[in-house]
């Protein structure tokens, strides 16, 4: 500081020199002192250089919704201003580091459409430090208040989620957590006795008893009171009411039943963690009369707390009294004789009677819980026999009957309910992971009445209690990065096609909620489809219209018209042109328009029509009873009986009915006696016959429908008329179903609606050889309503009263005839054709009866209806009895028809299917497992057998169809059954157990074979209790089926991408629960299939493991394994990484090849080395051998990187040929080969370089010599020891050149600044083959090239030049006597006196910055001024003018003879750390810190 000097301290100094300079602000001040009485001291300042310095506010940890910033704290240089690390700072003890600040920042709400805020980067990498706590310790008091304690400390998490401790100064922006708390502060349990009990006798001496309860603080029954303080719970009490009848001695024989109760008691005693000894059970007595003996046996046993188990310890483990091991017993009197005790066993009996009398006794031990919580219950108070001594519970038989005290009863929870919250249980959280949520639902509820526990809801207000949350966060931990796309936006169309685009972001979402965009490299899953196709329907159908006509007259007023196509857009984005009618109706005008050419006569306009269209319904209708007339509508299929008038109507709309015409079998219909045509729309065939059959057809105007008609005859089968005008059905008429079913779907669908008039009639041909065949066996099953011919007179009359033939209201119903739709019959021709071929029959037969139970039943639902139609119509007087006759009968024949009737059995599939050759097919009857508790059980397969305690046999039916007959054979858990006089095989194929055992249980198949295939199905024999698996040990090995299955237990080895599936069969009562594994991994229910299938699709190399299949019940549990193995057969790699390993070790001068399947070709010279690759994978690894011309080797060679490298040393000793490796594994092989040819390596001079110039007389060509082997270009390096031929030039380009520009060198620029000029020579010349240059005129080069510069611009930056200012005041530092320094500035500048970079300048010679200056400021030097002389006149100066000459000792040591006892004192605070490092021993210290350093 200016103005400063140093100056003697004014204070009392003996023989002491003080040199004081004041301390500069930053400084630090060491104060070094000797002993009270030294002569000398010292002070001198060091100063700091580094200082703590605060930082700004971090940013804020949210950018909305509230968050909170830090400040920090950075170690600062003085001197280079920069910031250092930390510990440059905490040298200085001054130096306090300031602690961080905390504010709140961004406390603006967050927008409503982000519900979350979005977390900043500085806290997601710099979380703020945090107290964290260790548990409390357990409380060193369970009762009356004890202390817990904890550790707390500051702790930071880095951005892995590393929690390393840091300094407590980083976490005191918040309050530190207590280490230290009162706990159990609650009063310890203490007894408490209830009132005593009335006594219990009515007059003379007796008993009464209380309740004694261990009570804690909050008023409960529990237990921890002391035995030795509890107060006794009965006492003697007298009635003064006198007895009057005399109390009889107790005789000897009652006391013996209670005694003998004593005999059979077992003394509970419980194992516990001290040594204690543990009694076991009695032994009977050991005589059956008389007095005897029981003996037991006493442990010494611990119990183990970790492990929960019970040790034995050598009896002198225990402390206390052994208890007996031996006490007598009396079983009764013995032969009925009065029993007479000699003195000694009346002692022994009735002395341990005594004993139990006084050693056990009842008491009461607390009140059960209240039986309600509220609202009034009942407490009954526990009675137990307890030791009277060890205060233990014993079994109640200890006790005497008659002396237990009596039921004690008490009210309790009298309080009325309360309202009160019913909470119900969460829900499954909405998100995995992020952070999802859980609700549940509360109501706030009142109890009305206890009795019907009837409650009633309330409003929440009226709960007292805070009402629970209803929702939860849940999943609170970061997801993986995944892709989030976006909503889908609109589709390109609104119908026919189009696309819909959308984008997909890679997101995280962390445990906060908050979404962290990432980039898309993060995510590893495929990207999700951001364009699809739309999947929108197909347009509307719409018109499509073409351009006007020309006006239809040259004058007067015409019309002009276009010509419009019904299109519609499909929603694969094609059009179709669709039949007009499927088109909403065209106004008039928009196909016709007027014109007006001039005054003419006018025309009327045509009409327009639209397409008529005809109402028809596809059905199905079956007559089953004689009908006089029945009426239909055109569309379907009727099977009718003779002699039956039909009518048959053509509904049209947009057609007059009087145009309507008809045809039967493409042929036109007249009106005759037989069929008329009405002129309603309507066609009547009179009295059905056989020729009526055939395809009735309605035409109205382009629209036509048809009805088929056929006739049943008196043995139930379809009368075959074929119709004449339909050829196709000719062919079709003799065709089986079977063949039928051959046929393609579009017979089914798209014909009937989109084909031609000819395919229409080609497709009812065919359906009707369908239908024909599933109606024939309808009505061939056993079932179908019988024709009842006494009704038929009833019918008939009924027919003449009703309404005329003229009444065509569709009222009319069909009552005796069976209706289905066509779309059914559809179905089953569909479903037909997909089954397998020799089990089609049978499904036919299965469809056939299922229909017909659909038709019966939709027939009863409906004929309540049908009864109430009749009634209305015909007069109940004459036809109520007939017909109610004719329909009951007919529905209680189909109601008397069983369940079984929908079912084919065997003997029908044996009888009725017969065909030429079937595979065999075993009938499965499949239900739940049962236990079969008679003694002889007889079951079929695909039933489980549980055997009981009495079954004497088991009888296992298998039946199974084919042709020819299946052979049966049975097997048990996979080996064949052998037969013996237990395991019998019967005449009907059929396996009999006699007198089963537990051997016997197990999975038995029943093998049916014959020459086309064979069908095998199990059946599970097994006992009550664990689990059965069917488990298999075969080894399955699969390289081409695309499928495989496997019972539980194999070995599976397969290829990629088969489906592979794996059984496991169960059987078990009660019924097991299937659960599979993966590598002991739970399996989710996606891969599981019916029937305790697990499906492994797609099979792949991550699929490979091991699968368990745990079938579990009550009884318990069993688990069988598989392991599945991946076969992959071998296959060429395009690299071998290793080839490469082994190339670079063996030198540049060794070849290497790879093999492949087709071939590949090295060629070496003759004694060189060669490394030939077999490049293949597979799993498991192959196996690799190497050939020669197809025979193993026999040339010297090595193998490397496990067979796969193949190394020749010398390929002179081995000839040209053909080297193969074969790879093999057991899921194929793989043969990859390379032929080896040898051949000199030689120069090659064939080509030449390109020529040295285009034109001129220098130009040449020099041979380009090449190292060639097998004609193959390789490195020259190989050559090098061939002579290399003679290479000679050739002449090359040696022409006239074309005129050119040429150009000189620059001249130097004209400035060195500034800006300036260069210049230089432009010709025009010509270059002649012989070298001679000719000039040429301007225009000839000018034609070629555009002529080159010839001055340009240069030095443009402008000139620059150093100045300097003037010389400052000579009052620089003191360099002598009179001596400074004085100092100017320099700076470079441009000349018109703009400052530039002093780089700029850095050319120029810089003019000096500093020079010597005289000056009497500096006549100063060093004085030490005396003691006691005064320096008057002269005054101080700063120590800086006298820095040009050494500064004078200011100290000196003065009384060297040493003291007598004087103390040795420190004279400095460092010197404990000067000992800590060692530095006693240097002279500088071990004076200053002679107290610290002599210490030992």
């Amino acid at each position: 500081m200016a103005g400063e000097t140093c100056s003697p301290a004014p204070s009392e100094l003996d023989a002491a020199v003080l040199i004081r300079c004041p301390a500069r602000q930053g400084g630090r001040k060491i104060h070094y002192a000797g002993a009270a009485d030294s002569s000398v001291q010292f002070i001198f300042y060091q100063p700091i250089i580094h200082l703590w310095r605060e930082t700004d506010f971090f940013p804020c940890s949210a950018s909305c919704g509230g968050g909170y910033q830090l400040t920090s704290a950075e170690c600062f240089d003085l001197r280079s201003s920069r910031v250092v690390a930390d510990q440059y700072c905490h040298y200085y003890p001054e130096n306090i580091k300031p602690k961080p600040k905390l504010q709140e920042c961004n406390l603006d709400p967050c927008p409503a459409s982000d519900g979350y805020k979005q977390i900043m980067p500085y806290d997601l990498y710099h979380p703020l430090p945090r107290w964290e706590s260790t548990p409390w310790t357990a409380c060193s008091s369970s009762c009356g208040g004890g202390i817990q304690s904890r550790s707390v400390s500051c702790v930071e998490e880095d951005i892995q989620g590393h929690i390393s401790p840091v300094e407590e100064w980083k976490c005191m922006y918040t309050p530190k957590m207590p280490v230290v708390q009162p706990c159990n502060i609650f009063d310890c349990p203490k007894w408490l006795a209830q009132e005593w009990s009335p006594c219990i006798v009515t007059c003379g001496q007796g008993l009464r008893y209380r309740v004694v309860l261990c009570i804690d603080h909050r008023g409960l029954h529990t237990g921890g009171c002391s035995p030795k303080t509890k107060p006794h719970i009965k006492e003697e009490c007298i009635v003064p009411t006198p007895c009057y009848k005399p109390k009889e001695k107790l005789p000897v024989e009652a006391k013996l039943p209670w005694y003998k109760q004593a005999q059979e008691m077992e003394e509970g005693a419980v194992v516990s963690e001290e040594p204690s000894f543990i009694p076991e059970a009695w032994s009977t007595c050991s005589v059956t009369c008389g007095v005897g003996s029981q003996v037991r046996l006493v442990k010494c046993q611990v119990l183990l707390s970790f492990s929960q188990s019970v040790a034995d310890l050598p009896i002198d483990e225990c402390e206390g009294p052994k208890p007996v091991s031996q006490r007598a017993c009396y079983s009764g009197p013995c032969s009925g004789e009065a029993t007479e005790y000699s003195p000694e066993e009346t002692e022994i009996l009735y002395g341990s009677l005594q004993e139990f009398d006084e050693l056990y006794d009842w008491e009461y031990e607390g009140f059960t819980e209240c039986s309600e919580s509220c609202g009034g219950g009942v407490q009954e108070a526990v009675v137990t026999c307890l030791n009277k001594q060890t205060r233990e519970t014993v079994d109640e038989v200890l006790c005497v009957t008659s002396r237990r005290p009596p039921q004690l009863l008490k009210v309790c929870s009298l309080d009325p309910c309360p309202p009160r919250w019913e909470i119900g249980k969460w829900s499954t959280c909405s998100l995995t992971c992020g952070v999802g949520l859980q609700t549940r639902d509360v109501f706030c509820s009142h109890l009305l009445s206890r009795e019907t526990n009837e409650t009633v809801i309330l409003a929440d207000e009226l709960c007292y209690k805070p009402k629970p949350s209803l929702v939860q966060a849940c999943n609170r931990f970061d997801c993986p990065p995944s892709w989030y796309p976006t909503e889908w936006q609109e589709c390109s169309q609104t119908c026919g096609g189009g696309v819909q685009k959308r984008d997909a972001l890679c997101k995280q979402r962390l445990a906060d909620g908050s979404l962290l965009d990432l980039p898309e490299t993060f995510c590893f899953t495929p990207r999700p489809v951001t364009q699809h196709a739309c999947k929108n329907e197909d347009c509307p159908s719409e018109w499509l219209l073409s351009d006007w006509t020309q006006c239809s007259v040259s004058c007067g007023e015409g019309t002009q018209s276009r010509n419009a196509i019904c299109r519609k857009v499909l929603k694969t984005g094609g059009s179709v042109i669709i039949n007009s009618s499927l088109c909403p109706p065209l106004p008039f005008l928009s196909l016709t328009r007027p014109c007006a050419l001039g005054i003419c006569a006018r025309h009327n306009r045509p009409a327009h029509k639209q397409s008529p269209r005809i109402m028809a319904i596809k059905k199905v209708y079956i007559q089953v009873r004689k009908q006089k007339k029945l009426q239909f509508i055109v569309g379907g299929y009727a099977y009718l009986l003779p002699k039956t008038s039909v009518i048959l109507q053509c509904p049209t709309r947009r057609f007059r009915k009087s145009m309507i015409s008809w045809e039967k079998d493409d042929k036109k219909l007249i009106s005759s006696a037989h069929i008329t045509i009405a002129p309603y729309g309507y066609l009547k065939i009179h009295c059905l016959k056989p020729s009526d059959t055939g395809t009735y057809t309605c035409t109205a105007g382009p629209a036509q429908e048809h009805f088929v008609i056929k006739m049943i005859g008196n043995n139930k089968k379809i009368i075959s008329q074929r119709p004449t005008g339909i050829r196709e059905e000719e062919a079709m008429g003799k065709t089986s179903l079977n063949e039928a079913l051959q046929a393609q779907d579009k017979h089914i669908n798209g014909i009937l609606f989109n084909g031609s008039k000819a395919e229409k009639r080609g497709h009812l041909a065919d359906l009707s050889s369908w239908y024909d065949d599933i109606v024939s066996r309808l009505l061939q099953y056993r079932d179908w309503p019988r024709e009842n011919l006494d009704s038929w007179e009833a019918q008939d009359s009924t027919e003449r009263n009703t309404s005329s033939e003229e009444d065509l209201s569709w009222e009319y119903s069909l009552p005796f005839t069976m209706v289905t739709e066509q779309k059914r019959l559809d179905d089953i021709i569909r479903n037909l054709s997909q089954q397998p071929e020799e089990l089609k029959d049978v499904y036919t037969e299965q469809l056939v009866v299922q229909l017909a139970h659909e038709v019966f039943k939709s027939h009863l639902e409906h004929q309540g209806s049908v009864l109430k139609a009749l009634r209305r119509r015909v007069d109940s007087a004459l036809v109520e009895y007939p017909v109610h006759r004719h329909i009951s009968g007919f529905t209680s024949s189909l109601r008397t028809s069983s369940a079984e009737a929908f079912l084919p059995t065997s003997l029908d599939l044996a009888n009725g299917l017969r065909r030429p050759h079937q595979k065999p097919a075993i009938l499965r009857k499949i239900s739940a497992a049962q236990q079969l508790s008679a003694s002889e059980v007889v079951t079929h397969l695909g039933q489980t057998v549980v055997l009981a305690g009495g079954t004497l046999s088991v009888l296992l039916h298998c039946e199974a169809v084919g042709n020819p007959k299946p052979t049966i054979s049975w097997a048990k858990n996979g080996e064949e059954v052998k037969y013996n006089d237990r395991m019998l095989l019967q005449p009907d194929d059929s396996l009999k157990i006699l007198a089963p055992v537990e051997a016997d249980v197990g999975f038995y198949a029943c093998n049916a074979t014959n020459a086309l295939g064979s069908d095998s199905v199990s059946i599970a024999v097994t006992l009550a209790g664990k689990p059965l698996i069917k488990a298999s040990r075969a080894t399955v090995t699969n390289t081409e089926s695309p499928a495989v299955t496997v019972d539980i237990g194999s070995t599976v080895k397969t290829i990629q991408r088969a489906n592979v599936t794996i059984s496991c069969q169960v059987a078990g009562v009660p019924e097991a629960e299937v659960t599979w594994f993966k590598n002991k991994v739970k399996l989710s229910s996606a891969h599981h299939l019916p029937d305790g299938l697990l499906l492994i699709a797609n099979v792949s190399l991550s699929d490979q493991g091991l699968y368990s299949c745990k079938a579990a019940n009550l009884r318990g549990e069993v688990t069988e394994s598989s392991q599945l193995l991946v076969l992959e057969p071998p296959r060429p790699l395009p690299y071998l990484e290793d080839l490469t390993a082994a190339l670079s070790s063996a030198g540049t001068s060794t070849h290497s090849v790879l093999t492949s399947p087709s071939g590949t070709k090295i060629t070496i010279s003759p004694g060189s080395s060669a490394l030939i690759g077999c490049a293949v994978d597979g799993h498991p690894t192959p196996n690799v051998t190497w050939l020669y011309s197809g025979e193993p080797l026999s040339l010297r060679h090595h193998l490397l990187a496990a067979g796969r490298i193949l190394q020749i040393f010398n390929v002179s000793d081995a000839p040209d040929g053909e080297f193969s490796c074969l790879a093999q594994n057991e899921a194929g092989s793989l043969t990859q080969k390379t032929f080896l040819a040898i051949q000199e390596y030689q120069w090659s001079v064939d080509k030449l370089m390109a020529c040295s110039a285009s034109c001129g007389h220098k130009g040449v060509q020099l041979p380009q010599l090449r190292c060639l082997l097998d004609g193959a270009e390789v490195n020259i390096s190989h050559c090098k020891e061939k002579p290399k031929p003679t290479l000679q030039p050739i002449a090359c380009n040696r022409r006239d050149c074309p005129s050119r520009w040429m150009v000189t060198s620059w001249s130097p620029c004209t400035q060195s600044c500034g800006g300036g000029i260069q210049m230089r020579r432009v010709t025009c010349q010509r270059l002649t083959a012989k070298g001679n240059s000719i000039p040429m005129s301007n225009e000839a080069c000018a034609q070629v090239s555009k002529r080159p510069v010839d001055t340009q611009a240069c030095n443009r930056q402008p000139c620059v030049e150093w100045v300097a200012s003037s010389w400052g005041q000579c009052n620089g530092p003191c360099i002598g006597p009179r001596l400074a320094v004085q100092h100017r500035q320099i700076f470079c500048q441009t000349r018109d006196g703009t400052s530039v970079s002093s780089d700029r300048c850095s050319a120029l010679p810089r003019p000096l910055s500093t020079q010597n200056c005289w000056t009497n400021a500096c006549n100063v030097h060093w004085k030490a001024p005396l003691l006691l002389e005064a320096t008057a006149g002269q005054l101080p100066v700063l120590e800086h003018h006298c820095s040009w000459r050494p500064r004078p000792a200011n100290w000196q040591r003065c009384n060297i003879t040493p003291c007598e006892n004087m103390e040795c004192r420190d004279t400095t605070r460092y010197c404990e750390k000067v000992k800590q490092l060692k530095l006693c021993q240097l002279t500088q210290f071990k004076s200053r810190c002679c107290g610290t350093c002599g210490k030992a």
